[in-house]
């Protein structure tokens, strides 16, 4: 019987492409140190209770405290999560993290009477507190964007109730978490060679693209039959977390969870809406490239597993790490010296942990705590893909950096709105980099094909997702039971809306809602599609602009959350509260989809 191949273990993996969380605290011991001093701080901050409102001192003391504890917070937090996420079996670490959970509960309790206490203060007294110390300028727009969740705001008995139910409203998501990463096993299928392999998430989506029909049926319908062995209990997950959203919506007089979800970045809910509307208009252009991409993997049926395969096959070539660094570093070039300068340290300092390995959290992102340097994980395979999921990682990483070098605490951390821009930026910049150096016309029509697929995989695959978020929120707020039969008929219905008739909707398709990860952060994934479509616009603007389009989109990747998320856009360009930068995308989508019909 031939030898399966498995992943490495942990202690397999070198050390040059681990990720160096000895930057964020040396030993475990440390951490350890730090959990301590975070208790004594926690106490601290409970002790002004009642207090704040009483001088500017002591308002401007507090806040410099919360500072301090939030910012020892997040590194006790990104340390014990990435070092679970090593090896997500490993039980010191799990409990690492989930000490982490309890410190992340009793912070929100200890700070849960400042807000009300804040607002109980008569605004002319909080205005004379901002004149009278100089100190407290720093913090005038933090005390503005409470003021302006007044209304949706608890007494301080019921802010620390509600700071009281967060742990357990993280329990979705965890659950969850751990059933996909740690527990669900997909069995193993044969390669191209008929090798047998163990299927994971990391290699699954190398299966996807297989020139190999067979494989890529296989990989697929592998996968879906674990997720539907347990998809009553993943159905149950998803309607807690649904459930966890609507309670804290209604608790805080929200209309609805979605218009929650928008509030911190003062997103109206016109922008959730436009982008679904927008999308539904494009998308005969999708089903046009559906019909290219049947005809030309030249199939009587296309079913859901051929969506990936590149249309050009003999490109995909396997692209080694350190080759994926260079091309990254040649397409973010227009970015200037000084920004490739902090990508090569982030390459060259073991910012980023490569390579998958048994137990290791699939996918790829990147985190950080203030004060140190950002973080990547990845689970870098060596295809093209993984080359753009570095630059759009690094995208991130660099955006924290940026973000953290020319903001106090209080304002470095840019909003969830936002988070997707910079990383699509780079994309879309090495996207055009390869097209522009690209001399054969099999190699173009192939980085063209990947291009579009990026259009299909994050504007019109995240809008469906987003979609299908609401309409789920608003079945449950209507009173209708989320089982899983009836998420999977929404999702079904869904699917062939974006795909068209043209493509096979295999039934095991209706079932994709159940692995999708960012459902547990509710009205999360359309800012994916906002977000690419806003980095098409702006990589467009560097291109041509040269300098003075990277001066503007630096004051954006310098802002942090020093303004509000709009507002940062058009600081660098963009205007996303109206529908042009979607518009403007899904223009261009067709145009690629065109340019690649007439080369095939």
């Amino acid at each position: 019987m031939a030898e399966i191949e498995k992943l490495p273990a942990r202690s397999e993996i070198a050390e040059a492409d681990k990720w160096a969380l000895e930057d964020l605290f040396l030993t475990d011991a440390d951490w350890e140190a730090a959990v301590k001093q975070l208790e004594e701080q926690l106490a601290q901050l409970k002790g002004y209770a009642g207090k704040v409102s009483a001088s500017a001192d002591a308002l401007y003391a507090y806040l410099t405290l919360a500072d301090e504890t939030e910012n020892l917070f997040e590194k006790v937090l990104v340390y014990s999560n990435e070092k679970m996420h090593e090896d997500m079996g490993n039980s010191t670490y799990q409990g690492y993290a989930a000490q982490a959970q309890v410190a992340a509960t009793r912070l929100s309790a200890a700070e849960a009477f400042f807000e009300p206490e804040l607002l109980a203060m008569e605004e002319s007294r909080m205005q004379g507190f901002l004149k009278e110390d100089p100190k407290l300028e720093k913090y005038r727009l933090l005390i503005d964007r409470i003021w302006r969740r007044k209304e949706h705001t608890l007494s301080a008995a019921g802010e620390e109730i509600l700071a009281k139910t967060y742990e357990m409203a993280t329990a979705p998501d965890d659950i969850f978490s751990m059933f996909n990463d740690a527990d669900a096993k997909f069995g193993t299928i044969r390669d191209e060679n008929g090798k047998e392999v163990e299927l994971t998430h990391g290699r699954f989506g190398g299966f996807m693209e297989s020139s190999d029909r067979r494989v890529r049926k296989e990989a697929f319908e592998a996968l879906y039959q674990t997720y539907d062995q347990f998809k009553n209990t993943l159905a149950a997950t998803y309607s807690a977390n649904v459930k966890k959203a609507k309670f804290y919506a209604d608790v805080r007089k929200y209309p609805s969870a979605l218009a929650a979800a928008l509030a911190p970045g003062n997103i109206p809910t016109e922008v959730y809406d436009n982008l679904i509307e927008t999308v539904h208009r494009f998308l005969p252009a999708m089903y046009r490239y559906v019909a290219l991409r049947k005809r030309a993997l030249g199939v009587e049926e296309l079913h859901m597993y051929d969506v990936y395969v590149p249309l050009v096959a003999d490109q995909t070539k396997k692209i080694p790490f350190a080759e994926a660094k260079e091309i990254v570093k040649r397409g973010l070039a227009p970015m200037g010296e000084e920004y490739v300068s902090h990508l090569e340290e982030g390459f060259d300092h073991r910012w980023i942990d490569v390579y998958e390995n048994r137990g290791k959290r699939s996918g790829a992102y990147s985190w950080g705590a203030y004060g140190t340097h950002p973080y990547v994980l990845l689970n870098y395979q060596g295809k093209l893909d993984d080359v753009f999921t570095l630059a759009h990682e690094m995208g991130h990483a660099l955006h924290s950096w940026y973000s953290n070098a020319n903001q106090p605490y209080v304002y470095s951390g840019y909003l969830i709105f936002v988070a997707e821009v910079a990383s699509t930026c780079n994309e879309s910049l090495l996207m055009q980099y390869l097209l522009k150096e690209s001399k054969d016309k099999k190699e173009k029509a192939y980085l063209l094909n990947h291009f579009i697929d990026q259009f299909k995989g994050t504007l019109f695959r995240q809008t469906m997702f987003a979609e299908f978020e609401k309409i789920t929120h608003e079945m449950y707020a209507k009173g209708e039971s989320l089982t899983a039969e009836r998420l999977c008929a929404v999702y079904m219905d869904l699917n062939r809306k974006y795909f068209g008739e043209e493509m096979v909707s295999d039934p095991q398709i209706a079932l994709e809602w159940a692995r999708i990860p960012h459902f547990y952060t509710e009205f999360y994934v359309y800012q994916y599609a906002t977000g690419f479509s806003c980095a098409i616009a702006l990589s467009k603007r560097i291109l041509e602009m040269g300098e003075a389009g990277v001066a503007d989109y630096m004051k954006f990747l310098k802002g942090g959350c020093s303004k509000d998320p709009i507002e940062l856009l058009k600081m660098a360009g963009v205007d996303i509260s109206t529908p042009k930068p979607v518009e403007d995308a899904l223009q261009l989508f067709e145009e690629l989809v065109s340019e690649l019909e007439e080369l095939l």
